[in-house]
């Protein structure tokens, strides 16, 4: 791992000749996310969650977005605001969108029915702890196509090589879902899988309880009386 600001790492990635990607969570990004569509034709970004078991939910899902402005205002204004955990910033060779669509979608689900949840691989605190976690022989199945990644770890940027970028069957039982994740955030990501579980499979009853509360306390709550 290295420090290296990003704009530093995107201007390199470009000198390379290299694409830029923008992996978001537009759960909470909406707005950015609808900026980023307003200006891009349909080959330049890829909705993961569409095409796959949970397409229901892609429009909450991560969105990835060819970048090729490094002055666009909205990529900007990202940059200034790591600490929302919006997503991050990967390097692939021109034509790989398709390619690094697909290694995550071949990934997204986690463990076997019933006890299946959806891996976050969008999350740059996920991804923090598995390429803090993971061999560096393990990096090109966990990346795949991906050439170079640049992310916020919290407390600064970093940057990590794939030393060998491709495509990669996805393992029995991987390095990257071997990582152990503090309580506080395994908490997190719980809450937000039955979230979105629940507005798949429950929306009228939501609904219904969005006019008493904030659905989202109520599943707080209902989570905490659980642990206990």
């Amino acid at each position: 791992m290295m420090v290296v600001a990003p704009g530093q790492w995107m201007t390199e990635q470009l000198k390379s000749g290299h694409s830029l990607c923008l992996i978001l969570d537009s759960e909470d990004a909406t707005d950015t996310r609808q900026a980023l569509l307003k200006h891009r034709d349909s080959q330049r970004y890829r909705s993961v969650y569409s095409e796959t078991q949970v397409a229901d939910l892609a429009d909450s899902g991560p969105f990835i977005f060819l970048i090729d402005n490094l002055h666009d205002e909205v990529l900007k204004s990202l940059l200034k605001v790591p600490e929302r955990n919006w997503g991050w910033l990967a390097s692939i060779r021109q034509g790989d969108l398709s390619a690094l669509t697909r290694h995550w979608r071949e990934r997204l689900i986690m463990g076997e029915r019933p006890n299946q949840a959806l891996y976050r691989f969008h999350d740059n605190r996920v991804l923090t702890r598995a390429l803090g976690h993971i061999a560096q022989e393990a990096r090109p199945e966990y990346l795949g196509p991906a050439i170079s990644v640049c992310y916020w770890q919290g407390t600064h940027w970093a940057v990590v090589h794939n030393p060998a970028p491709g495509h990669y069957p996805t393992l029995a039982d991987p390095a990257w879902l071997n990582v152990p994740a503090p309580q506080g955030q395994a908490m997190n990501i719980l809450h937000c899988n039955l979230y979105r579980y629940l507005w798949a499979q429950r929306s009228d009853d939501l609904l219904a309880l969005s006019q008493r509360q904030d659905p989202k306390l109520w599943l707080t709550e209902q989570l905490a009386q659980a642990r206990q």
